[in-house]
């Protein structure tokens, strides 16, 4: 079944009757989980919760298919219905699929972040043809959605917005809904106790997509996630952004997990070392940072600042092409992080 953009939203407020399993895929990568994150919450309000909610990727189902209809029909120990999210679109799980929804079994709902997938992929195609399944696609916001996910947000929060301040913020904003609702955020926290929200706040708080995205390489390079990063550096290079003021907000990003490294080797409390960093690091980030922190020692953040370093020099002195000097270099940095 295809669930078309604008009856997306109604889908999501009341899911269909009879359906088994939910697809949502397309270029918008903060779209998809924005939606699977609501569709879940609709069965279960936490998804932490390890009873009710199973997570499931190419490495569970990969020679063991049935693994999805063994989840699908386990009952939680609590009681309630459960949510199976599964993540990918690689050939196990595509067959995993094939399977499943032509004999379903149990009552959970199954919540599928494909990615951007193709007009003729496999599993988009099995979703579409099966009675028992949707398919949601997830296109970046239009200027014309933006006010709406902005007033959206804002009145969520308790909160009204000048119309002067809602025309700044929507020029500030991109196509991306993970980095758009991460800037509301921000916006509404600082916020917090007005009653309605003027261009100065918006103009105090919110910056540009361009620097949210330099901060998910940053984030995905100190992680070692190859799929964020690359997701991250494609972006920065087609809004043309400068590969040295790439390599320079890594620097800076680094030389603070090395402060904030040594700092913990010397006893101090993690949760105290990341609140006390200047300029703070936004509360959307701590938990990455946090991350890093542990993955990290001194003497490997000490080598990826001399390849940073190095990756400077190469983008301003020699006739090696600068994105792929920057992107190399951060690609290394990520397979460091790998290493624990």
């Amino acid at each position: 079944m295809i669930i078309k953009p604008a009856e997306a939203e109604r889908m999501l407020a009341k899911p269909p009757p009879g359906i088994a399993a939910f697809l949502f895929y397309g270029p918008d990568l903060g779209l998809i989980h924005e939606r699977a994150d609501r569709l879940a919450k609709s069965v279960v309000p936490d998804l932490s919760d390890a009873f009710r909610v199973s997570d499931l990727d190419e490495a569970a189902l990969s020679g063991d298919t049935a693994r999805l209809a063994d989840e699908a029909a386990a009952i939680s120990m609590m009681g309630g219905r459960r949510v199976v999210r599964v993540r990918g679109s690689s050939a196990p799980i595509t067959k995993a699929f094939e399977s499943f929804l032509a004999d379903p079994k149990g009552d959970a709902m199954i919540v599928v972040e494909g990615g951007d997938l193709a007009r003729g992929a496999a599993l988009r195609k099995i979703f579409e043809e099966a009675d028992n399944a949707a398919a949601i696609s997830c296109y970046p916001d239009t200027v014309r959605d933006l006010p709406g996910v902005v007033r959206e947000s804002v009145k969520a929060a308790g909160l009204t917005i000048s119309a002067d301040a809602l025309d700044d913020a929507v020029s500030r904003l991109g196509n991306d809904r993970g980095i758009t609702r991460r800037e509301l955020e921000k916006l509404v926290l600082y916020a917090h106790g007005k009653q309605r929200i003027e261009i100065d706040d918006v103009r105090a708080v919110m910056g540009d997509e361009n620097e949210a995205r330099v901060d998910e390489a940053c984030d995905g390079a100190g992680e070692g996630d190859f799929k964020r990063l690359d997701i991250a550096l494609e972006r920065l290079w087609s809004e043309e952004t400068s590969p040295v003021a790439v390599v320079r907000a890594a620097l800076s990003h680094f030389q603070r997990l090395a402060l904030a490294k040594a700092r913990a080797e010397r006893g101090e409390n993690v949760e105290t070392i990341v609140r006390g960093l200047r300029p703070p690091i936004h509360f959307s980030r701590t938990t990455s940072f946090k991350a890093q922190l542990s993955r990290w020692n001194e003497d490997r953040l000490g080598e990826a600042l001399d390849m940073l370093l190095d990756a400077e020099a190469l983008c301003k002195t020699t006739a090696v092409p600068a994105e792929a000097a920057t992107g190399r270099t951060l690609l290394n940095i990520a397979a460091m992080a790998r290493l624990r």
